[in-house]
Formats: C-alpha cells, sequence, structure tokens
C-alpha cells in the first residue's frame, strides 16, 4: 500500500512550541520544534501544518479538534492526551509515546504509526484511511465501530485490542501477534491472518482442530 508522505521542506526555522501563543490564530507552520514541554494545557482546534516535531512533552494536554497536515513528529510523548475530533492527515508519528490517548471521532488519512507505543488508545467512531502501524505496540487499544479502508498492521502488537462492531474486512494482520482480541465473527470476515490466528480465531466459532 502506498501512502503519501508528509510534505515538509528542508532547512525549516527553529521555534519553540509556546511561540503558538504569540500567533493570531492557534496554528504554527513552516517550522521545525525540538525539545519543546507542553504538558497539562488546554488548547482546542490547533492547527499545525508542514512541520517537524522532535523529543517533545504533550502529556496530558487538550488537543480536541487539532488538524495536522504534513507533519512529522520523532521521540514525541502524548500520553493521556485528547485529540478527540482531530484531523490527521499526511502525518508520521515515529518512536512516539501514545499511551491512552483520546483519537475518538477522528479522521485519519494517509499516516503512519511507526516504532510508537499506543497501549490503551481509544479510536472509537474513527474514520482511518490508508494508516499503517509499523511495529508499534497497541495493546488494550480500542477501535470501537471505526471504519477502515486500506488499514495495515505489520508487525504490531495486539493483545486484547478490540475491533467490537468494527468491520476488519481488507486489513492485514498476518504479522501481528495477540494472545487474544475483541471482535465478532461477521466482523472478521475479510481479514487477512496468518495460519497460527486462524486457529485462534476457530476457538471463536467453537470449532475443535485436531491434528
Amino acid at each position: 500500500m502506498k501512502i503519501e508522505t508528509p510534505n515538509i521542506p528542508n532547512d525549516l526555522p527553529l521555534k519553540n512550541f509556546n511561540d503558538i501563543f504569540y500567533e493570531e490564530d492557534p496554528e504554527l507552520e513552516l517550522c521545525e520544534i525540538q525539545d519543546s514541554v507542553f504538558e497539562d494545557e488546554t488548547l482546542p482546534k490547533v492547527r499545525l501544518y508542514r512541520m517537524t516535531l522532535k523529543n517533545c512533552r504533550f502529556t496530558n494536554t487538550d488537543f480536541s479538534s487539532i488538524d495536522l497536515t504534513d507533519v512529522r513528529f520523532e521521540n514525541c510523548d502524548f500520553s493521556n492526551a485528547r485529540m478527540s475530533g482531530a484531523s490527521i492527515h499526511r502525518t508520521v508519528f515515529k518512536n512516539c509515546k501514545l499511551l491512552g490517548v483520546d483519537f475518538t471521532e477522528a479522521r485519519f488519512g494517509n499516516v503512519v504509526f511507526q516504532d510508537s507505543l499506543l497501549n490503551l488508545a481509544s479510536f472509537g467512531n474513527s474514520k482511518l484511511e490508508k494508516v499503517n502501524m509499523q511495529e508499534s505496540t497497541l495493546e488494550r487499544a480500542d477501535f470501537y465501530d471505526c471504519t477502515f479502508k486500506k488499514v495495515e498492521f505489520h508487525s504490531c502488537s495486539l493483545n486484547h485490542a478490540s475491533f467490537e462492531s468494527t468491520s476488519l474486512k481488507g486489513v492485514d494482520i498476518s504479522t501481528s501477534a495477540f494472545d487474544a482480541i475483541s471482535v465478532s465473527i461477521p466482523d472478521l470476515k475479510g481479514c487477512k491472518v496468518s495460519t497460527n490466528q486462524a486457529i485462534q480465531f476457530s476457538a471463536l466459532l467453537g470449532i475443535v482442530i485436531v491434528d
């Protein structure tokens, strides 16, 4: 699956995330931010555009309805941040901590989560199109009533993740690992799984496999 990468210029000027308070609107663009700390804040409807953020901390911050386009996050901590109603497009999260993040009712398009921690993250009622989860941990993540289109999980940990009321048709989880996940049999139709995973799912059907 080909995903559009963020369109970010080289040699961007350095800024601090708190510079956003000096803007007429809560937005930053065409810059690079490093080592900023912006925790326990409330700043809804932020717009970040064509920029890079590295080694930043945004824990417990309310970013409701945030708008991200052409953004790259590296080594950033969003633990317990609120990003409900977000619009996230052509964005990469690399080696980021997103423990318990609220992504409910968000819209994702051409997004990559790489080597990131998303345990207990909530994606309920979100739409994900062209989203690639790569070597990330999503234990007990909640994907309730989501719409998936061209979504892939590559070498991820999905233990106890929940996909209640979410169709996995066309979704590839064959290289990912889990002891148990929550999903209904009808929603599994068309999901791409490995042989071992097929054996695991057979238990949902009450099938006993005998060698």
